[in-house]
């Protein structure tokens, strides 16, 4: 079992946001960020699911932890009918970050994911060296927008 984190980022929100991954098995851990400006944190958390799935190979059982419960309730509980209701809330309203949500859908659909929730800024290690990578990944697009 590979073991995920996933976090994202905002510095403003809508504003400059980051997301990264860290992917720890056995004897490595590796990782990767990014960032995007004027976005949300909610769309820099589910990038960062994205990206870490597309990262990994369809072979392994991933498990994967997100201090994000719009991450996962959406992709284990809302997504159901979402999609049953042509993309509309429970209040009519258009679901938010329709095309990222589909991305993800294939993925999981494709993967053998096991989705966690792990409390934000609490005692996990790797949670918060994912948070503090989301968040370095924001703030070096901050500084570069000054030089």
């Amino acid at each position: 079992m590979i073991n995920v984190y996933t976090d994202g980022s905002c510095l403003g929100n809508p504003g400059n946001g980051g997301w990264a991954f860290l992917v720890v098995s056995e004897n490595n851990i590796s990782f990767r960020t990014g960032f995007e400006k004027n976005t949300t944190n909610n769309r820099m958390e589910l990038i960062a699911a994205i990206k870490a799935l597309e990262f990994l190979d369809n072979n392994n059982k991933i498990s994967l932890n997100t201090d994000s419960n719009y991450v996962k309730q959406g992709i284990t509980t809302w997504i159901l009918n979402w999609k049953k209701n042509y993309w509309k809330t429970s209040t009519k309203q258009l679901v938010k970050n329709k095309e990222l949500w589909e991305r993800l859908d294939n993925l999981n659909k494709r993967k053998d994911i096991i989705w966690n929730w792990v409390k934000a800024h609490d005692n996990n290690k790797y949670n918060n060296q994912v948070d503090e990578l989301a968040r370095k990944a924001a703030l070096t697009l901050t500084e570069s927008s000054f030089n």
